[in-house]
């Protein structure tokens, strides 16, 4: 059953200027849930600002904790610093990307991939508060492995003065998505090419143990399941 119009609206971020795609529009979605997804499977964003008039982008692990992203480094990071060096924070746009396909066409100007990313636009800004602060090293633990922040030890005093974490609203949102085969033009269908989509998947090898795990630590039930 369709929901009611305050209920579409809580399930999408609302488009703006910066989220419309010029290109492709129709590939556009700012469903909410969409957009978790996309940003739950991955490992690295891309992180984008200006620095001395000069656009710089850095991959870097995050984490999501409900309309949050949260990102973290040295203190001694440049970018990291200039979140608090600004008023009121650092224009930023943040961006995660999966490959799910090599799209092959009989034309070279029709070979495309099928995708599925998220941008973020917003200001970043830096985590002050000590419980925000070690949730979201949590978050990040969590990215990578879940479950894997509740069975590691967790920051101590001087590993946390030594972490800079900063966060950007889920505000400003849109995914963008690719499905689908090769859109040939019509003229070139009884060309003598092979067309179609060549799947991409990503996996994981045997969990290898450290050399120097103490004997009787088994592997845990969260990496048996990967």
């Amino acid at each position: 059953m369709q929901g009611t119009t305050e209920e579409t609206q809580a399930a999408a971020y609302a488009p703006t200027d910066r989220t419309v795609p010029t290109r492709s529009a129709d590939r556009a979605s700012y469903d909410k849930e969409l957009v978790h997804s996309i940003l739950d499977e991955g490992y690295v964003c891309h992180l984008g600002f200006v620095r001395d008039g000069a656009p710089v982008v850095l991959p870097t692990l995050y984490g999501r904790v409900g309309e949050r992203l949260y990102v973290h480094g040295s203190t001694g990071s440049r970018p990291l610093r200039m979140t608090g060096e600004a008023d009121p924070g650092l224009p930023v746009c943040l961006t995660v990307t999966h490959l799910d396909g090599l799209v092959l066409a009989r034309s070279a100007f029709h070979h495309s991939l099928n995708y599925r990313s998220v941008v973020v636009h917003g200001i970043a800004r830096q985590v002050t508060d000590p419980d925000e602060k070690r949730a979201a090293l949590d978050a990040l633990v969590d990215q990578v492995v879940p479950g894997r922040a509740a069975d590691s030890r967790p920051a101590n005093k001087k590993e946390l003065a030594a972490t800079m974490v900063i966060r950007l609203d889920l505000d400003e949102v849109s995914a963008k998505l690719r499905t689908g085969g090769a859109n040939d033009e019509p003229e070139d269908l009884a060309l003598p090419h092979w067309a179609g989509v060549v799947p991409v998947q990503r996996g994981y090898g045997t969990p290898v143990p450290n050399a120097d795990l103490a004997p009787g630590i088994e592997l845990p039930d969260y990496l048996k399941a990967r």
